[in-house]
């Protein structure tokens, strides 16, 4: 497999986001444009599973700044799980942006899939990435573009909301990843993803090892791990397409895959462990799962329900990578696959839900199900996945989060994770026992029914997609665990 297919595979959202801006004046042609570009995006990262399962590692270099600092891709199998979920998440989120936009007559809808498709572009770059100078540069990328899409409504709320997106972002960036980078660089004299690492006979300590850690996982603020996580319920004011896209396709999905790869391939997850230098974040991780989950169940304000539980459910990722550990690296790369599907649902649903009534609140829900059955039976799929329980996908990656915490004999773990679960079932399934089981002052209006087809489509087939992953599980663990060789 050429290099030059990796170069394609980055290029092609941003040169067709050239397209969909002259296509502009007609949304039809806007819209089938952007479908169509995510659609060969997807064939083109589908096309790439065969050559990896095989053992191939493409790599390509564009161009050398100094020694060791070269602007390189390089796909192996984590890297490919993400760009596969971006590119297969994408021209569903497009399908249901193009009715949810046209719904709600926003403004602004050239410039919103423009960005949409940069910032997958930026995803892919991110998967892609061959060492940590390229990955640095599309997560600033991904912070930029995404930008304009949380201030979409240009309101004094979005102004204030994007400050906070942009300055957080880039304040840990700037102030913690990119000095890591450079320790990384002075230290091992290369910055590339090396299988095993490259920090190992660097002489750095434990101490030191833990403090580098340390700068990676804030300087990564899109893993969203507290206190780093104030600019996602913040960047809720932005169309419910862009929570999506923040959510499931590529922002928090980018933090965390960057804290797992970074874990796993300039580390090393045999140092990782030998050092402790990931171990305060399993307590970390721990504190923001629970939380987070504690303050979502007190939201009323939907998607900000659903920001905070992403803060949570992101930690189960972080936690995964903090175990350095085989199992706890393979439980990480699923949750980002069965957390994607699930999420995306939800903010679909929340999307579908105000497209159909303008209802935001949790309290305003009381007997919905009756009036949209389709988006509330899929929101509770979703909900089940998130919880952890089969027949959904997101059952395997919390049993083998669980399996990997055991493995190391942090029993303590196996309670914070039966909490989260817990309290997981009462902000999540809160929501549609209150769309189908109660009624009281907020009875649904009989001429209130499903959002238009644009929108539940796309929710239902995502629906489906958690349960599709739990009889799919294996075949991606056995994918994913071939990047990661022998070991527990």
């Amino acid at each position: 497999m050429s290099g030059a297919w990796l170069i394609a595979l980055v290029a092609w959202p941003g040169v067709m986001s050239l397209a969909i801006g002259a296509a502009g004046r007609w949304p039809n042609l806007r819209e089938a444009v952007s479908v169509i570009t995510g659609l060969v995006l997807l064939a083109g990262a589908i096309l790439l599973i065969g050559p990896i399962a095989a053992g191939e590692r493409p790599s390509v270099t564009l161009f050398s700044i100094l020694p060791g600092l070269d602007f390189t891709f390089t796909l192996e199998p984590l890297g490919l799980v993400f760009a596969l979920v971006a590119a297969t998440l994408w021209p569903l989120t497009t399908f249901y942006a193009a009715g949810y936009m046209r719904g709600n007559r926003e403004g602004h809808q050239t410039r919103f899939f423009i960005c949409f498709a940069l910032a997958i572009s930026a995803a892919i770059g991110i998967a892609l990435a061959g060492n940590l100078l390229t990955l640095f540069l599309f997560y600033e990328m991904m912070t930029l573009v995404t930008y304009p899409l949380v201030t979409h409504h240009g309101d004094a709320e979005s102004r204030v909301s994007g400050r906070i997106y942009l300055g957080v972002l880039l304040t840990t960036s700037i102030g913690l990843f990119l000095p890591a980078i450079v320790i990384t660089w002075m230290l091992a004299g290369t910055l590339t993803f090396t299988h095993g690492g490259i920090l190992a006979n660097t002489g750095l300590g434990p101490k030191g090892a833990m403090a580098l850690y340390a700068l990676f996982v804030f300087g990564i603020g899109k893993a969203a791990v507290m206190p780093m996580h104030r600019w996602l319920p913040s960047a809720m004011v932005a169309p419910t397409p862009v929570s999506a896209l923040l959510h499931a396709v590529a922002v928090v999905k980018a933090g965390v895959f960057s804290v797992l790869k970074i874990t796993v391939y300039i580390f090393g997850l045999d140092y990782a462990f030998k050092t402790g230098a990931s171990e305060p974040f399993l307590w970390l991780a721990s504190i923001t799962i629970i939380l987070a989950s504690v303050i979502a169940i007190y939201c009323d304000n939907l998607k900000k329900r659903l920001a905070y539980s992403t803060i949570g459910q992101l930690s189960y990722i972080v936690l995964g990578s903090a175990l350095a550990t085989k199992l706890g690296a393979v439980s990480g790369s699923l949750h980002i696959v069965t957390h994607a599907f699930g999420k995306i649902t939800l903010f679909f649903c929340a999307g579908a839900i105000y497209t159909a009534t303008h209802r935001k609140y949790v309290s305003q829900l009381n007997g919905m199900g009756r009036a949209m059955p389709l988006t509330f039976a899929a929101f509770t799929i979703a909900a089940l996945s998130l919880i952890g329980l089969p027949p959904m996908g997101g059952a395997w990656s919390k049993w083998y989060l669980m399996s990997g915490s055991a493995g190391v004999e942090e029993y303590a773990l196996l309670g914070v994770l039966a909490l989260s679960s817990l309290l997981n079932i009462v902000y999540l399934l809160d929501i549609p026992a209150r769309a189908f089981f109660l009624r009281g002052d907020n009875n649904v209006p009989t001429a209130i029914r499903e959002a238009p087809a644009a929108c539940v489509v796309p929710l239902c087939l995502t629906a489906a997609g958690c349960i599709a992953l739990f009889f799919a599980a294996h075949p991606i663990i056995d994918f994913v665990s071939s990047a990661l060789g022998e070991g527990a």
